[in-house]
């Protein structure tokens, strides 16, 4: 208990405890010793003086001994009586008879046992009695070895007690008093210990706040330092009279030639001069705190100054990473994610923290999940990348992704895998339609040169069946007649449609208003379209400049793309027609959406192909898109199908509520010339 409340007390109060308690144990041992030493002199002194006065008694006593003078030796005793400290005298015969005696009551024959073995000359026994303690001084009284008396001195040691316990008295108030100025003078000395401590443990309390400006040496010992202007012309505390600059104990300062405390430029701290006129191991100790913040203070600026940068390197990295639409993960050796960027975040709809420290289990598939493991173990195994194309279902969506995993080594280990994932679903589409345009013109090649060679048959054989229709009779054979003629003019148009396919029918290229041309066309259709509940919904941009083209052929394909777009829908839907300006990428663009049945992506890659129909038979001859698409590539320009839409195509004017099922979006040039060879649709 003692120690734990020992431990409490602050330091200056156990620096005052354990000197004051040092003190007060010297302070009592010395007192204590001086005080037995003093009381042992005064004994020995006491003891002198009886044994002096008693050898006089004896000198003077002897001669009225022989003699029997007893009246001799009475008046001895009664000049005894005078001394204070004389209580008795007693004297014995040879035979230890009682001769004489200094009692007025009657001698106490108990004296006669006590002191009575006298073989030296003096001997000296304390009596303890209820006046207080006695010394007896007993005398053998001899004459040529022949004992004439016996002599007993009892001598009071009372006023002997008093001076010892007055000489203890001063003895103890020298000590106390003693103990006392050296209490003080602990207290003094601790205090300006403590003091300095404080000051140290002042500066380090601004230290752990973050303030390193703090400045301990000067402050520690003022009256040991002496403030003077800097005498150095190159010094910026010389030019600016309002500054001083700080020298202290430290390394030389190139600027003022003086000892200063260092910097990172190792120039002195301008802010005062200091001179140093004293100081001791703890103004040491405060002048090397000071060198330490002030070293401190430099590297921690230097170390924010490095996080600052490094931090604004991070952020630029967090923000590439984070702003490029590809997958970007780091997963550790036990294939823990270490870092995704928003883009993986965003396709799976979970937060950067749901995926950190989680593994491909917690994201993916178990099947999909269990892939990747093997895949990520074969490559930490090899060390060989992994680059693959895969096909993702996501709901009705359908995307691609080129997948690319690289293995991230720290010298030759490998301390992770880098993994990028790019969405390449728009490339592939591309590269479809790219393929189909180029099968497209294959074909319209080879159905131009089909067409051109039964042409001419188809002619010959019309004309010769329209000459017996004339000559004929019999009505039998007019009919059979008939049934050729109008089965050969069906052939002769989809010649002329193959013939436009194919680009080798007439152009008349003049100025067209898309715009207007469409409403003539949904003008003619809509009332029809009413009658099954479908609604035309037209978001046509303003201003819309002309384009170079044959409207009448135009025309055609805006037919032909409604009419496609009435039979998916068939009852009870919306058809969406929009036209915008993509200024930077010289065309204009038209949208036909619809709510209807949608094209499956089997279906999707063939619906320009010639001859190629969904419809029942007798319905449609295949031809439709067919020529709408050679009709937009005589113009120059591009069409494009994608089923269902993606959502960057939907305006934001129309209802929500409507699911879009397909669209055909048709890019014509500004000018007389094709389109950029860029494949993708504008989306402006």
């Amino acid at each position: 208990m003692f120690l734990k409340g020992f431990n409490r007390l602050s330091f200056r109060s156990k620096i005052t405890f354990g000197l004051g308690v040092f003190l007060l144990i010297c302070g009592l041992s010395v007192g204590f010793a001086v005080t037995k030493i003093s009381e042992k002199s005064i004994l020995e002194e006491h003891y002198k003086r009886g044994e002096a006065l008693l050898q006089s008694i004896a000198y003077r006593s002897l001669e009225a001994i022989l003699s029997a003078n007893y009246l001799e030796i009475q008046k001895i005793i009664t000049s005894l009586k005078k001394n204070q400290e004389f209580v008795y005298l007693y004297i014995l015969d040879k035979n230890k008879n009682i001769l004489l005696h200094s009692f007025n009551s009657g001698f106490p024959l108990k004296l006669l046992s006590i002191n009575n073995n006298l073989k030296k000359e003096i001997n000296i026994q304390p009596l303890k009695t209820n006046v207080g303690l006695i010394d007896d001084f007993g005398l053998k009284v001899s004459i040529n070895d022949q004992t004439i008396a016996y002599l007993h001195l009892g001598l009071n040691r009372e006023g002997l007690n008093k001076i010892i316990r007055k000489q203890h008295q001063t003895g103890f108030l020298i000590t106390f008093a003693i103990v006392s100025l050296g209490l003080l003078l602990t207290h003094f000395f601790s205090k300006t210990i403590t003091r300095r401590i404080e000051v140290l443990k002042k500066s380090a309390d601004e230290i752990i706040k973050g303030n390193l400006e703090v400045q301990a040496g000067p402050i520690l010992d003022k009256n040991c330092w002496e403030i003077m202007d800097c005498k150095n012309e190159e010094c910026p505390a010389y030019k600016d009279k309002k500054r001083r600059c700080w020298h202290l104990v430290g390394t030389l300062c190139e600027n003022c030639s003086l000892k200063a405390y260092p910097d990172k430029l190792e120039s002195c701290m301008h802010c005062k001069v200091y001179n140093r006129l004293c100081g001791d191991e703890i103004q040491d100790l405060a002048e090397v705190f000071d060198i330490m913040t002030l070293s401190l203070r430099n590297y921690i600026s230097e170390i924010r100054s490095q996080q600052k940068k490094i931090k604004e390197k991070e952020n630029l990295l967090r923000t590439i990473i984070n702003t490029t639409p590809d997958f970007i993960t780091f997963q550790d050796t036990n294939l823990k994610y270490k870092l995704v960027n928003k883009a993986f975040c965003d396709y799976f709809n979970l937060k950067e923290e749901d995926i950190l420290e989680k593994d491909d289990f917690a994201i993916f598939s178990s099947t999909q999940a269990d892939l990747n493991y093997h895949e990520d173990k074969q490559i930490f195994l090899t060390g060989v990348p992994l680059s693959k194309e895969i096909q993702v279902q996501k709901g009705k969506q359908s995307r691609w992704f080129h997948i690319l995993k690289v293995p991230v080594k720290d010298g030759d280990k490998i301390v992770g895998l880098l993994l990028t994932a790019r969405d390449i679903t728009m490339l592939k589409k591309y590269q479809e339609q790219l393929l189909a345009s180029q099968k497209m013109e294959h074909l319209g090649r080879l159905a131009g040169g089909v067409a051109h060679e039964i042409n001419t048959p188809l002619g010959i054989i019309l004309g010769y069946t329209q000459l017996l229709l004339e000559d004929v009779d019999k009505e039998e054979w007019k009919e059979d007649l008939k049934i050729i003629e109008k089965q050969t003019k069906i052939c002769k148009k989809i010649v002329a449609d193959l013939l436009r396919f194919s680009r080798k029918g007439p152009t008349e290229v003049k100025d067209v208003d898309l715009n207007h041309s469409l409403q003539e066309v949904i003008s003619l259709v809509e009332h029809t379209f009413s009658l099954n509940h479908i609604k035309i919904i037209t978001l046509l941009e303003k201003n819309l400049p002309p384009i170079k083209g044959d409207e009448e052929k135009l025309k055609q394909v805006w037919l032909n793309l409604l009419n496609n777009a009435f039979d998916a829908v068939k009852d009870n839907g919306h058809i969406l027609v929009r036209t915008k300006l993509c200024a930077h990428r010289r065309r204009v663009v038209i949208h036909f959406l619809d709510s209807g049945c949608g094209i499956s992506q089997e279906n999707l890659n063939k619906i320009f192909d010639p001859f190629f129909t969904t419809k029942e038979v007798g319905k449609g001859t295949g031809l439709g898109l067919s020529v709408s698409f050679g009709i937009i590539r005589d113009h120059g320009g591009k069409i494009f199908a994608y089923s269902p839409p993606p959502v960057e195509y939907i305006p934001d004017q129309v209802d929500k509520n409507i699911e879009w099922a397909t669209i055909f979006i048709v890019e014509l040039p500004l000018l007389e010339e094709s389109l950029p060879e860029d494949l993708e649709p504008c989306q402006d």
